[in-house]
């Protein structure tokens, strides 16, 4: 990738954040969804909730985002019951996306 490819997009990247309800733990949707977000141009996180939610918080350009998000709906929506999303400015600056515990 060339390092200026998304150099307009970086002024206007925001970060969503993912709550998914359903059964969406112990059915690998964590590793799904990192699978599916390699080929995104995101970064940001995906974890298990203690109250038997997901959460994903995804940063990158709005047409990006929206794209892996519809891709994770598309891919794991057997699981997925519920989703509430919240869409903001870019608040944490990740580096890449990734499971965390």
């Amino acid at each position: 990738m060339h390092p200026t490819r998304h150099s307009s997009m970086a002024a206007v990247n925001v970060q969503s954040e993912v709550h998914y309800e359903g059964h969406v733990q112990g059915v690998g949707f964590r590793y799904s969804t990192l699978a599916i977000a390699s080929g995104y141009d995101v970064n940001g996180y995906v974890k298990n909730l203690p109250d038997g939610r997901v959460q994903l918080v995804v940063e990158g350009s709005q047409d990006e985002i929206d794209r892996f998000l519809e891709d994770v709906a598309q891919r794991l929506g057997r699981y997925i019951t519920g989703m509430h999303r919240e869409t903001g400015p870019v608040a944490h600056h990740f580096s890449q996306f990734e499971i965390a515990f």
